[in-house]
This record gives C-alpha cells, structure tokens and sequence, in this order.
C-alpha cells in the first residue's frame, strides 16, 4: 500500500506545479534547495512524491529494492523530507532534531507546515552528510 498521495505527474516540474499556492512557493524553494545542495542526485517521481538520487538497498532480512536517497512531498497538513541514510546506525535526520525544533523529525523524515519551521541552512547540512554516508542499507558494490 502506498502511503503517498498519489499523482499524475510525470516530472518534478509538475508535481509542483500541480500544488497550490502558497505551499507550491514553499515546496518549489525545497527543491532548489535539494537540487543546489546536491546536484548530483538527480531528481525524479517516485511513490507520488519527488526522490532525488537513486540507490540499491538490501537489508539483513533479504529485502532488496531501489529508493532514493532523499524525497520531497507535499503531504495534506504539511511538507516531508525524507533523508534515507543512516550514519552509525543512526537516521540522520534524528541526529539533526535538537537544530530543527519548530519541525516534527521521525526516524528518516522532517515535517513542517512552513519552510518558517525550518532552517534552510541546517537543511542544506542534513542533505550534504547524506550524499556523503549514503543511503540506508545500501549495497556498496551497486554504486
């Protein structure tokens, strides 16, 4: 079952610009954000949201499969980012929660309703340590 809103879009460009405003505004200055910070992730649509990157997983319970390494969506109440790495065994975007305290941060993803809840610079910061450590379960020999 798929969690995401689903979506006609075919391109990042439309995904957003299927979106409303004011949120479209806010979720467009995300995606420049992501595409500038890492510019090597390229982005595209995945599970109605945006990913950027794409990785090979394999997990110690024999699941395997592709994701992305970071996404971006527009959810009804609010924004995700979702920062598929791990560092020490660690989510990354856990690591980064007492930076981020306006946000709501699960395990792997960031939520807020305004980019005000966020800090654009500590955004960008969780972005680079994930293109550094790379994404969650990832099979090293894939890159």
């Amino acid at each position: 079952m798929n969690m995401f809103k689903p979506t006609s879009a075919k391109t990042p460009e439309e995904y957003i610009a299927a979106i409303s405003e004011p949120r479209r505004h806010e979720v467009e200055m995300i995606h420049e954000l992501i595409q500038k910070t890492a510019p090597t992730l390229t982005p595209h649509i995945l599970s109605g949201m945006i990913g950027y990157g794409t990785y090979h997983y394999r997990y110690a319970s024999g699941k395997e499969g592709d994701w992305s390494l970071i996404a971006l969506a527009s959810q009804k109440n609010y924004i995700s980012v979702y920062i598929c790495a791990l560092e020490n065994e660690k989510y990354i975007a856990e690591t980064f929660k007492d930076k981020l305290p306006k946000a709501r941060i699960g395990k792997s993803c960031i939520r807020f309703t305004s980019v005000q809840e966020s800090d654009l610079s500590v955004l960008s910061d969780i972005i680079k340590k994930a293109v550094k450590v790379g994404g969650a379960g990832e099979v090293a020999s894939f890159k």
